[in-house]
């Protein structure tokens, strides 16, 4: 379905979308980044939050990592702190790095192979590349959600194109 130049360059794109992002919140109080907009998740910080939350996620699924699943859990792991915006931008930016590392470790022929998870209590499998495909359309759709937010605040996030994807990101 994809390759690994596919997988690592939308890992590159995640990192500069979320950078972008986050340099765009900080601008904002921990109040306003948690307000309630109208998104799915409701604020900028939880859709935010989620974002982080599915790729632990979907990394731990793609490795088969059980104990990391059930230490992920089901629950957004940050508040409406500064200490836990603080929090939350450093777990990202690391798992931004690691995502980064392991898409770089991949084999074309990586891709192909399937990797069975749980979703609930139903066992799936599915092809790696095609979680990976998942994974980062996923993340695309809800960090649109969040620009909306910011620029209906009146911030201005940055350019999301990806033939503008920095080379040094």
């Amino acid at each position: 379905m994809i390759d690994t130049h596919y997988a690592q360059t939308m890992a590159r794109y995640d990192r500069w979308q979320n950078q972008s992002l986050i340099k765009a919140a900080d601008q904002m109080t921990d109040e306003q980044r948690w307000q309630k907009r109208g998104a799915f998740f409701g604020s900028i910080a939880e859709t935010l939050n989620h974002i982080l939350w599915d790729h632990r996620i979907w990394l731990a699924r793609q490795r088969g990592d059980a104990d990391a699943i059930n230490e992920i859990g089901t629950r957004h792991p940050y508040t409406d702190t500064p200490r836990g915006w603080s929090e939350y931008k450093q777990d990202r930016a690391a798992l931004d790095d690691e995502l980064r590392m392991w898409c770089a470790s991949l084999s074309d022929a990586d891709m192909a192979k399937d990797v069975a998870w749980m979703r609930g209590e139903t066992p799936v499998t599915t092809e790696l590349g095609f979680n990976l495909v998942h994974m980062f359309n996923h993340a695309t759709h809800h960090r649109g959600q969040v620009h909306a937010m910011l620029t209906g605040a009146g911030i201005d996030p940055g350019s999301t194109d990806l033939p503008m994807l920095p080379a040094n990101i």
